[in-house]
């Protein structure tokens, strides 16, 4: 879904556990949180706050 990115909570190099808050945006209105979805290091990322974001657009690569 289209929306804003509002917080990037990560950066290149740190470790997250799955669950943890990666990115939060905005869509229709509401705060959407994107979390880890395993346990690993972060190796990219491709958004900063108040970026405009579509629907498959890269955000995070989170590697094992």
């Amino acid at each position: 879904m289209p929306g804003a990115v509002l917080t990037v909570h990560v950066a290149v190099g740190q470790t997250v556990a799955g669950g943890d808050p990666l990115v939060t945006l905005e869509a229709m209105k509401m705060e959407h949180r994107v979390t880890a979805p395993i346990d690993g290091l972060i190796a990219e990322v491709g958004v900063r706050p108040a970026d405009q974001v579509t629907r498959g657009q890269l955000l995070v690569v989170v590697e094992p």
